[in-house]
């Protein structure tokens, strides 16, 4: 199937999907209002087969040390799949899979899967990453740029209570080291054990809940116009410090929702 953009609708929320843009969500709207920051590189993109900044974009591959291209220098950033064109695999009116095969840089064959499927008041992406033939480390994660204002209201207020922030070095990688939560503005990686749970609030207006299963959240707000909440499967850096290995038996798997109401 093509990889032209998607439309899902329910109830008053419309949401567009871009396979040839990277896989990303280009778009939410509820009740006609948009409410992710517009843009090619924005709306919300999948970190795959990484998240956040590799240190000097290498990582250990069984004895092996890999390159990657260093397109946040000195580091990568982001994964690979964000820049590539995702293929439709099916769709209705509610629901789209997306499918993207890993490729050069990235060293190993592999599949990435991605579905979103909308309700009335959600939106909940999952992804898993299969390998062809030879295991891989691999991380999976979301980045939501959400509008830090819906043009007319206060800006938007986040609450979330993690258990820890990763220590951050002067390179914005992690030392490694486990801190108390500091007070914003951040571009810092939090511990949620319990599983990731963070409140947007326009105040007035709407929250939305950004929930997942998996226990890491960046979150970035140092950009005037955005806030992003980014939950994945491991800390940036994580192919070094935390892989999780994708075997030809065993995909990694994740999700994230966005559950939302009207205030």
């Amino acid at each position: 199937m093509s990889n032209e953009d998607i439309t899902l609708t329910a109830g008053d929320a419309e949401v567009t999907v871009q396979p040839g843009n990277g896989g990303r969500v280009g778009g939410l709207r509820v009740g006609g209002v948009e409410l992710l920051r517009q843009g090619a590189k924005f709306g919300c993109f999948p970190m795959v087969p990484w998240c956040g900044r590799i240190r000097d974009g290498q990582f250990r591959d069984g004895g092996t040390v890999r390159q990657m291209p260093l397109n946040a220098p000195p580091n990568a950033i982001h994964g690979t799949a964000r820049s590539g064109a995702w293929r439709t695999a099916r769709k209705d009116s509610t629901e789209a899979v997306i499918t993207y095969d890993l490729v050069e840089p990235w060293p190993h064959p592999g599949r990435v899967t991605q579905i979103a499927a909308l309700t009335e008041d959600s939106l909940t992406l999952s992804m898993a990453v299969e390998a062809h033939d030879s295991s891989f480390p691999a991380q999976i994660g979301w980045h939501p740029w959400f509008h830090r204002n819906l043009g007319t209201g206060d800006d938007v207020r986040v609450d979330f209570a993690p258990v820890w922030q990763e220590e951050r070095g002067d390179d914005h990688l992690p030392t490694g080291r486990r801190i108390e939560p500091k007070p914003g503005p951040w571009d810092d990686c939090f511990g949620m054990p319990d599983g990731v749970d963070v409140a947007l609030t326009w105040p007035g207006q709407l929250e939305l809940k950004v929930t997942s299963r998996e226990e890491w959240v960046v979150v970035y707000d140092e950009q005037e116009a955005a806030v992003c909440v980014e939950p994945q499967t491991g800390p940036p850096n994580g192919l070094n410090t935390l892989p999780r290995l994708v075997t030809p038996i065993e995909p990694l798997e994740a999700a994230m929702t966005w559950t939302w109401r009207r205030l």
